[in-house]
């Protein structure tokens, strides 16, 4: 299959990546690393071995040409470029899989494109890029494929199936909202908060009020830290169950019990930095629109009260603020 990867960070080359080794033709559109990749290809250190790829590099997407599958994996930061870098990759029978995080990605994409071809697919995966054409996988791997606003057509079974053959865990959900919201109940908590406890006792005894500018900052937590204190760890635990209520609010059942799995799971994964977390650490924006301020949003218009959520998004507006002003 001719794959085109758009957004080739941590994501989007560690799964294009197992596409190529795999055989498949993919194409990886890049930027800045693109001479890196380009000479010594991408290497992939994981714990279920390490292998080095050598995929197809191009710097614009006219150099790849109408392509059977898209994989979306920028930043939703980057969304402002969809209509830049794919339309040049799409053609009427292209599947177009957005591999992002949070709300909206799909709807952006139906935007410039019909419905039927647009896919969503979520990563439960722990990933970090170290360096261009260097990528750590730590754990998991499961990506989770829907159909944008409709039932799973063949071809989503089709996609999985590639995806399994090529040593990835895949399955398909006949409900992507519905995965989606149950995601974001791990991202809310453990991106939001990594990246708020930077502002540390602060942050934890303002949380219910609007914050002031608050210049001096700590580090970020990692999950396992964020676990380890009992007031953080309650705070997660508050959040994930405002996201269940907004979730149950929108007509998806989500059980709370899965809360305290994804905390059990989250404590085996160790010290991980959340993506956000290493976004910011990096100086780059925050994921804020997704992640954060679209499911407050729903929120609100579900008429369901989210006093954590409402005051974290006030933190990381606060925070990104301070970013923009030293940048």
């Amino acid at each position: 299959m001719k794959i085109a990867v758009v957004g080739c960070g941590a994501v989007g080359s560690f799964y294009g990546g197992k596409l190529t080794y795999a055989g498949h033709e993919a194409h990886f559109l890049l930027r800045s690393d693109y001479e890196i990749v380009r000479r010594k290809g991408v290497l992939v250190r994981s714990p279920q071995g390490d292998f080095h790829i050598r995929p197809r590099c191009a710097n614009a997407p006219e150099q790849i040409g109408v392509s059977e599958l898209v994989l979306v994996a920028l930043k939703t930061t980057a969304n402002s470029a969809f209509e830049k870098l794919l339309p040049a990759l799409v053609g009427p029978e292209t599947a177009v899989l957005t591999l992002q995080n949070g709300l909206g990605n799909e709807a952006q994409l139906a935007r410039l494109f019909p419905p039927e071809q647009i896919l969503g697919g979520l990563c439960f995966v722990c990933l970090n890029r170290l360096e261009p054409g260097l990528i750590h996988h730590i754990e998991h791997g499961l990506v989770v494929l829907g159909e944008f606003q409709r039932f799973p057509e063949p071809r989503t079974h089709d996609l999985a199936s590639m995806f399994r053959q090529a040593g990835i865990a895949c399955k398909v959900t006949e409900n992507l909202t519905r995965a989606h919201w149950e995601k974001l109940m791990w991202n809310i908590p453990f991106n939001g908060l990594g990246v708020a406890s930077a502002a540390g006792d602060y942050i934890l005894a303002t949380l219910d009020s609007k914050p002031s500018t608050h210049d001096s900052l700590g580090p970020c937590l990692t999950t396992d830290k964020l676990l380890a204190d009992p007031k953080w760890e309650r705070l997660v635990r508050e959040v994930m169950l405002e996201v269940i209520a907004v979730a149950r609010a929108l007509g998806l059942e989500i059980p709370e019990m899965l809360a305290e799995k994804q905390i059990e799971r989250t404590r085996a994964m160790g010290a991980y930095k959340a993506s956000t977390l290493i976004d910011f650490e990096r100086g780059r924006p925050l994921e804020l629109e997704s992640l954060f301020l679209e499911p407050l949003r729903q929120a609100q218009t579900a008429g369901v009260p989210v006093p954590r959520l409402e005051a974290l998004c006030r933190v990381l507006k606060m925070l990104e603020a301070r970013r923009t002003r030293h940048a």
